[in-house]
């Protein structure tokens, strides 16, 4: 019994002397952990203090501000000594804050104006009393500066084709607190329906899985935090392979370039084709104007009907003669015909070579001009010929032209002979006759 009378007596004294020192200790309070202020708003943190001793001849009252990530650097904000009344403040915050303070009352209000998101850091308030260093000296209170989110943006990634895998992304490049991502399905004739069964939706991106006709339609994304949200759309057609728009324009891209190619090649043979008409027609008349060979003297001579008179003089001939020059006109036509038979087959050949030389003109321009030389030989040559034929043509005519003195003395002759009784019609021979004249002469 005595024992324990004695631990009631230690257990009192113990919480009096507690209770003796917490009403001489210092207490610095903030109301509330956690102030929410939109960006850009004018705003008070309030900050109160109770010192050991009243109206303390020396308070220094300091504000500063922590980022909320682990290890963050601290950073001073302002700094106020009671005795001088000096307020400091650091250059950072310099016409932004302000210190609302009155020592009796124990207020050290910190005023911040304009607030923008680097204002989303723990807010201390901390006081120095000299002798006063017990109790509570400093309290601290989280600031979130609220930002509405921006217009989020959305993106397909992957090919949208049967079979495959795609991501629908969607962020919005700010807002505080962070928002939250929901993504919404709408069919091809914009009704809503359930989440396709081969999708997952996390932090923005949904994903699908093994895409086929029936994931085509609207994607909804809304973007949202306790201010407001915003929203985005984007359209999936999912098509077959063979249906790539790439591959499609690619495909009509190499047809249409094959057809201009067509066209150039159509349009440069045409080209090329009238160039060899107009060289082919410009060649055949100089060939024809060169090789044209002048008709031989007998030949305009019998074309005049000449060599018909002949033959009605060799009918008044002696048989034997006849038949001499008969054999003789018979050798001469023969080897003429012969010979234009030979002028005939040597210009076709030289027709056909022009041919083939034309259709390989362009390739062997270089060989024209020696087979132009040659041309030139050759057709000096046929004027050689020309000239030789001109010449037996002259022979051939003074000697067919004797042969007709003679006849025609012949026939003087017979005229002279005395009258045949077995011709009765033919007349008798006058007698007044002049005399027959000697053309040799």
């Amino acid at each position: 019994m005595q024992v324990s009378a004695m631990e009631r007596r230690i257990s009192t004294l113990t919480l009096l002397c507690l209770v003796l020192s917490g009403v001489g200790a210092l207490d610095v309070n903030i109301p509330k952990e956690v102030y929410e202020y939109a960006r850009g708003d004018n705003i008070t943190l309030p900050c109160s203090f109770k010192p050991k001793v009243a109206n303390p001849p020396m308070v220094v009252i300091s504000w500063s501000a922590e980022g909320v990530q682990a290890n963050a650097k601290e950073t001073l904000i302002l700094t106020y000594y009671s005795g001088s009344k000096i307020l400091d403040i650091k250059s950072l915050y310099e016409g932004r804050v302000a210190l609302d303070v009155d020592i009796p009352e124990g207020k050290a209000n910190l005023k911040l104006s304009s607030i923008t998101l680097a204002e989303n850091k723990v807010f201390e308030c901390r006081i120095q009393i000299p002798g006063d260093d017990e109790g509570k000296p400093a309290d601290t209170a989280r600031v979130v500066v609220l930002v509405a989110p921006s217009t989020p943006i959305c993106k397909i990634e992957g090919k949208a084709e049967y079979g495959q895998n795609i991501n629908l992304t969607c962020k919005s490049e700010e807002g505080s607190p962070p928002p939250t991502y929901k993504w919404d399905s709408r069919d091809v004739r914009n009704v809503p329906r359930v989440p396709l069964p081969r999708s997952t939706d996390k932090g923005g991106i949904l994903s699908l899985f093994n895409i086929s006709k029936e994931a085509s339609g609207f994607y909804i994304c809304t973007s949202a935090n306790k201010i407001r949200s915003a929203t985005c759309n984007v359209t999936l057609a999912v098509m077959p392979p063979s249906m790539n728009v790439g591959s499609t324009a690619g495909i009509i891209g190499g047809v249409v370039a094959a057809l201009i190619a067509l066209i150039i090649i159509i349009y440069c043979c045409c080209c090329r084709k009238k160039k060899k008409e107009q060289e082919y027609a410009m060649g055949v008349r100089r060939e024809e104007y060169s090789d044209k060979e002048p008709p031989r003297n007998g030949e305009s001579r019998r074309a005049d009907g000449q060599e018909d008179n002949r033959g009605y003089d060799d009918r008044a001939r002696s048989p034997g003669d006849r038949s001499d020059r008969y054999e003789e006109r018979s050798e001469r036509n023969y080897e003429n015909r012969r010979d234009v038979d030979n002028r005939g087959r040597d210009y076709d050949d030289r027709r056909s070579d022009y041919d083939d030389r034309r259709s390989d003109y362009d390739d062997r321009r270089s060989d024209y001009d020696d087979r132009r030389s040659d041309y030139t030989e050759r057709r000096d040559r046929y004027s050689d010929r020309n000239e030789r034929y001109d010449d037996e043509g002259r022979y051939e005519d003074d000697r067919r032209y004797n042969d007709d003195r003679r006849d025609r003395r012949d026939d003087d002759d017979r005229y002279d002979e005395p009258y045949d009784d077995r011709d009765p019609d033919r007349p008798p021979v006058p007698a007044n006759k002049p005399p027959r004249k000697d053309y040799d002469v």
